[in-house]
Formats: C-alpha cells, sequence, structure tokens
C-alpha cells in the first residue's frame, strides 16, 4: 500500500538516504532535527519501506559503532531507534555498570518511566556529539513501553547499562541530548577518557573534577 500523501515528505527523504547505499550519515549536534522532537510513527513507510529503514539504521549502528540509534540521528523525525549491546567489556566494568549483552531490537514510539527512586552515574557518549564524554546520572531502572517493528506491544524493565541505552535512544526522540542531563564538569574528550576515566565507576573523575554523584558522592547501580 502506497503511504498517504502526508507522509510523502517522510517517506521520499527515507528513499533518498537509503538509495545512496553504505551506512547513512549522522547528524551532529546543531542540527535542528535533533532538537525537534519526533513524530510518532503510524505506518508513514510502509512495511516494506520501515524494513529497509531499520536495516540500515542497524548497519548504521554497527558501523559508527555503537549500541543505539534513533531516527532523528539520520535526519528522520519518526519515533523510531534501534538498540544492541553485545558488551565486549572486562567483567569488572560489566558489574560495575551493569553491562549486559543486549540482542538486536527496535523500539517503535517508545516512552519510559522510572521503576523506583535509585540513580546511576558514568561516563556516556552519543555518535551526534562525537569526540566528548560526560558523567550522566540517569535512572537505574525503567520500565519501556511501546513496539516492535511488527507492531508487537514491548513493556519491558531494563536495569543497569541497558535502562542507560533505551533513556538514550529514546531521549533523542524527544528532542533531547545526553549533555541536557550531563554533569557540565564531567565532560571531557574520548582520548582523556581513556587516559584518565577508564575506571569502572566515575569516582576517581567526580573527585578531580569536582563534580557530584548521586546520592550524596554514593554510586548507585544495580
Amino acid at each position: 500500500m502506497a503511504s498517504p500523501p502526508e507522509h510523502a515528505p517522510l517517506a521520499e527523504r527515507v528513499e533518498e538516504l537509503l538509495a545512496a547505499g553504505g551506512p547513512l550519515p549522522i547528524v551532529a549536534a546543531g542540527q535542528p532535527v535533533l532538537r525537534q522532537g519526533t513524530e510518532p510513527y503510524d505506518g508513514q513507510l510502509g512495511p516494506a519501506l520501515l524494513s529497509r529503514f531499520v536495516e540500515a539504521l542497524r548497519a548504521t549502528m554497527h558501523a559508527a559503532p555503537g549500541v543505539g540509534l534513533a531516527a532523528p540521528q539520520v535526519g528522520v523525525p519518526l519515533r523510531i531507534a534501534v538498540i544492541e549491546d553485545p558488551a565486549p567489556v572486562p567483567e569488572q566494568v560489566a558489574v560495575a555498570r551493569g553491562r549486559v549483552p543486549q540482542p538486536f531490537r527496535v523500539l517503535v514510539n517508545p516512552v519510559y518511566e522510572p521503576v523506583g527512586g535509585d540513580r546511576a552515574a558514568f561516563f556516556e557518549g552519543c555518535l551526534s556529539v562525537p569526540g566528548w564524554q560526560a558523567v550522566v546520572a540517569r535512572h537505574a531502572e525503567v520500565r519501556l513501553r511501546g513496539a516492535d517493528e511488527r507492531g508487537r506491544t514491548l513493556d519491558e524493565v531494563f536495569t543497569g547499562w541497558p535502562a542507560r541505552i533505551v533513556q538514550h535512544e529514546t531521549d533523542h526522540l524527544d528532542g533531547t541530548l545526553y549533555l541536557d542531563r550531563a554533569e557540565p564538569r564531567s565532560l571531557a574528550t574520548n582520548e582523556a577518557v581513556a587516559a584518565l576515566w577508564a575506571q569502572p565507576t566515575p569516582h576517581a573523575a567526580a573527585r578531580a573534577l569536582g563534580f557530584p554523584l548521586p546520592p550524596d558522592g554514593a554510586q548507585l547501580s544495580r
């Protein structure tokens, strides 16, 4: 079935992106599409085009590389994101951050809400803010609701690093970048993080750079 006329511009934009082949170009901070929010997905692309777009998002995420990618990050203001995390980190880091492998999945019209009041703070980066990282305190556990690319209901609780990923990607769909939630004094280049702050938690960075961790300087993670 063809896209309705009001959806044609978005479908045409996606077709243009896919026609170029290869990974899609990632939009960097400063572009309005990252700040304007997104349209709920309600069939704008049609099943076949949606499937091709999802595969392109996945390929682009892998090529970057990253563990999540939202549609506005490739210039498409639709409420769609993909996530996948093989979690290739040392065991000490995985335990401290609650990082466990996540299979590839598509999030359509996702929304999240916190479960409990615990928060966890870690360095975080973004494909749309290349070269930089900052410490972000996020909900340690969230309930995510939405659907997958086939319209099947998604209602799942995420904890630890997977909870951070789904919050980060869902925020993109609301026009929010991780920097909006970050501790400004923690902002560091990727090189500085690798050289100075590669510990499993950001405690040393917090002491040296002078920013708080939740609550009262204590790390909360599950």
